[in-house]
């Protein structure tokens, strides 16, 4: 299923970014030195929540679960993105 919003690139890239520091994180070794994928995690989220986007009149509409979605949605040379 297409996500019913279409998301700039870099914010997709930003969320995408996210997802992959926050599985780094939660598959950290306890005692594992993980300030700096804190403090990564800590900067992607401010970016992802002051984006120029969410101040568009669209942007009101679309929420972060459809981001999400949208971040998870394979795209690329050889794949198709879910219609």
């Amino acid at each position: 299923m297409r996500p019913p919003f279409r998301f700039p690139e870099d914010l997709i890239t930003l969320q995408r970014a996210w997802q992959q520091t926050y599985a780094e994180l939660a598959q950290a070794p306890a005692g594992a030195g993980t300030t700096a994928l804190r403090r990564r995690l800590l900067d992607l989220s401010a970016r992802l929540c002051t984006h120029p986007y969410w101040t568009a009149p669209t942007g009101r509409r679309a929420g972060a679960a459809d981001l999400q979605r949208a971040a998870r949605t394979p795209t690329g040379p050889g794949r198709k993105a879910a219609a």
